[in-house]
């Protein structure tokens, strides 16, 4: 599970890309590398899924994953 308060609009059509991070100076503390969202997007495409993001600043985010039914 990812724990955030949010991100800014401005920043989601960047979350899938590789080694992006949204905040340098907490990025540093929390560790990562920036690459589990662009792994999760390569994987999910691949078996014909998608991503529904929702993100409000200082209230959280949401990002489900949508495959197709068989």
């Amino acid at each position: 599970m990812l724990r955030c308060i949010g991100i800014a609009p401005e920043e989601l059509p960047n979350i899938f890309e590789r080694f992006y991070r949204s905040d340098e100076s907490r990025a540093r503390k929390t560790g990562g590398s920036g690459l589990g969202l662009s792994i999760a997007k390569w994987i999910v495409e691949r078996h014909g899924g998608y991503f529904e993001v929702w993100s409000r600043l200082n209230i959280g985010t949401r990002i489900t994953v949508v495959f197709p039914t068989a």
